[in-house]
């Protein structure tokens, strides 16, 4: 009874180990086969996120980016490198955000002008 129990386990992991694609040609495959079982596996996807999110993988190697090497060293090398890439990171989406607004401010200020434009168009063609 265990072994069918962690199979699918098994058979998940391997699965999330592999990537999106994987997840996808084992959807693919389980239509070719038998579609009630494509179909589970699309609704599994879709239910678990896995066809729309971040694979578990790259969680994985997150969490491995601050396990420590055993050398202090190059742990706080590692540790003073991530922090100024997430300082940097943080500027350049400072500069995304200033970029929109300032897009967002020019193309309402488009907008107004040609508003006022076409307000003041058919006014004077009436008193001519």
């Amino acid at each position: 009874m265990s072994t069918v129990a962690t199979w699918p386990s098994a058979a998940e992991t391997w699965l999330d180990q592999r990537g999106k694609g994987a997840w996808i040609a084992a959807m693919i495959l389980g239509f070719i086969v038998f579609w009630p079982i494509g179909l589970a596996l699309l609704a599994y996807m879709i239910w678990s996120k896995r066809m729309f999110g971040k694979c578990s993988r790259h969680t994985r190697t997150a969490t491995y980016a601050f396990k420590s090497s055993g050398n202090s060293a190059f742990d706080a090398y590692k540790a003073e490198t991530l922090r100024r890439l997430e300082e940097e990171q943080d500027s350049f989406q400072e500069f995304l955000k200033r970029l929109r607004e300032a897009k967002d401010k020019a193309e309402f200020d488009q907008f107004m002008d040609e508003r006022v434009r076409t307000a003041a168009a058919p006014a004077a063609p009436e008193s001519a």
